[in-house]
């Protein structure tokens, strides 16, 4: 059993109704899963409000109730501490509930709107290959050295976190590598959290469906790194227009990395092929096996943060040399009537824009390039006319389809994304919302040497519909049906 007061170590407190000194159970932000001796913590949320549940909180056993507003009334025998921020509440409890475990661990954060699923999971290879016990939590997965476990969410919330940072602890795990999203910054999910580093990738149009306004979406990423502690470094990429942004206010000590000005890093490519780069970095070259500029600054990024870390520079190299792309990030595979088939994840204009520009760029120009692309619904509607623009702009022929269209009609959708298109590239584009169809009719389409991309979704194995998530994998269905369609 854990004592309330210490677990409000370090939460600025307003006022407190009852005894701070009782025992409690566990920490829950849904009242469905209060139960005997919890403290409920009353989240505001998008779509509810936790202080709507308190009294069936209570009513379910909670010993103590966490709020922004004192209810109007009280029960005798149940603690309540009002607090101005619930979600920074939650975190820091969260934090002290499992013994503050990420000061324990050299936990390193990455953040951006591109690259943070590359740089996060690769810098977890690296060092796995490097010997040491490490841990990941991803947007695909969180791994605990070897053992895997299912993500749920990009920067998932408080409990979740120090969960499995706590797991870490006790598995040995020397170092975590963890995406931060926008999202989990602007709800304070990474409050209370020791960081060693953080890693600033870029910032191109994204979530302003959250954010409304770029600046507000620029100043949630920046924030991440004003709260960095002294001890901890700050690495940026200074070719991104936002990059000396994000460390202007920070303590931490700050570092530099780009391909095109001056920094603490640099890199340049020497070649770029549908196998690989051959990148310059420093003095030495080093072959890898992603290909594309995009990646270039990943693999920059990655080497710049394993040197922070304290691996020796040509051990970093040669484990640089080794990995492996990342599971819906530009995997491919190639049929055999020769046909490449790319999936990636391309779900911002910036995104999918790199990804055909680095197609292109190791084109001959005698294949096609067909792209299958669609736009998430419920979420920014302004990107989808810039997406439909430079997929019409940037192939040789391009499908819009249905992507998560979650509670939208997906033609209303692929109609908007229709809507960027330049006139003198309507005739590259046609329109089929079924999703498995749209890839089945660019795997007919292509013939010997052409490449397809499939962008979008990457990693994830479902597609949702009004609510409903059904198995949907890029990568199997466009395997099985280019298998299929060549017998």
């Amino acid at each position: 059993m854990n004592i309330l007061k210490d677990i409000l170590y370090k939460v600025p407190i307003d006022a407190v109704t009852g005894n701070t000194s009782v025992s409690v159970n566990a920490l829950c932000f849904d009242s469905r899963e209060v139960s005997l001796n919890d403290v409920f913590v009353a989240i505001r949320g998008v779509e509810s409000d936790g202080h709507r549940f308190i009294e069936a909180a209570v009513h379910q056993g909670a010993v103590a109730v966490i709020c922004e507003e004192m209810p109007s009334s009280v029960v005798n025998g149940v603690t309540y501490v009002q607090v101005t921020d619930t979600h920074a509440a939650l975190a820091i409890m969260a934090s002290n509930y499992y013994g503050n475990p990420s000061v324990n661990i050299r936990l390193v954060g990455v953040t951006g709107t591109n690259g943070k699923t590359t740089i996060a999971t690769l810098l977890y290879q690296l060092f796995r290959r490097a010997g040491f016990k490490v841990g990941l939590l991803s947007t695909v997965k969180v791994l605990v050295n070897d053992k895997e476990y299912k993500a749920t969410h990009t920067t998932p919330d408080p409990l979740t976190i120090n969960y499995y940072l706590d797991l870490m602890t006790m598995e040995g795990v020397e170092y975590c590598f963890m995406e931060v999203s926008s999202h989990g910054i602007a709800q304070k999910r990474t409050t209370g959290l020791h960081f060693t580093g953080g890693i600033f990738t870029n910032l191109t149009h994204d979530h302003l469906d959250y954010h409304k306004t770029f600046a507000e979406y620029r100043d949630v990423k920046k924030s991440f790194f004003d709260q960095l502690p002294k001890s901890a470094f700050a690495l940026t990429n200074t070719d991104d227009k936002n990059g000396l942004v994000m460390i202007q206010n920070t303590v931490a000590k700050k570092y530099t990395y780009a391909l095109k000005s001056y920094a603490d890093y640099r890199a340049k490519i020497l070649e770029n092929q549908l196998n690989g780069l051959l990148l310059k970095i420093g003095d030495n070259e080093v072959w890898v096996k992603l290909i594309g500029q995009f990646n270039a600054y990943n693999m920059l990024a990655i080497y710049a943060a394993a040197g922070l870390l304290g691996l020796e520079e040509m051990e970093v190299l040669r484990l640089l040399s080794e990995l492996d792309s990342v599971q819906g990030r530009f995997q491919y595979f190639i049929s055999e009537g020769k046909i490449t088939t790319i999936i990636d994840y391309s779900h911002t204009p910036d995104s999918l824009k790199n990804v055909l520009e680095t197609i292109n760029s190791v084109r001959t120009g005698n294949e096609e390039l067909i792209t299958v692309v669609g736009c998430g619904g419920d979420r920014d509607k302004t990107k989808r006319p810039v997406m439909g623009a430079i997929a019409a702009a940037l192939s040789t022929k391009v499908i819009f389809t249905s992507d998560n269209p979650r509670t939208e009609d997906p033609d209303v959708i692929i109609g908007e994304m229709e809507k960027g298109v330049e006139p003198q590239n309507f005739k590259k584009t046609l329109s089929i919302t079924d999703r498995k169809q749209a890839i089945k009719a660019a795997c007919q389409m292509a013939k010997e040497n052409d490449i397809i991309l499939v962008a979008g979704k990457g990693h994830e194995t479902y597609q949702e519909i009004n609510g409903v998530r059904r198995d949907f994998d890029d990568f199997k269905i466009a395997e099985t049906l280019m298998k299929e369609l060549r017998k």
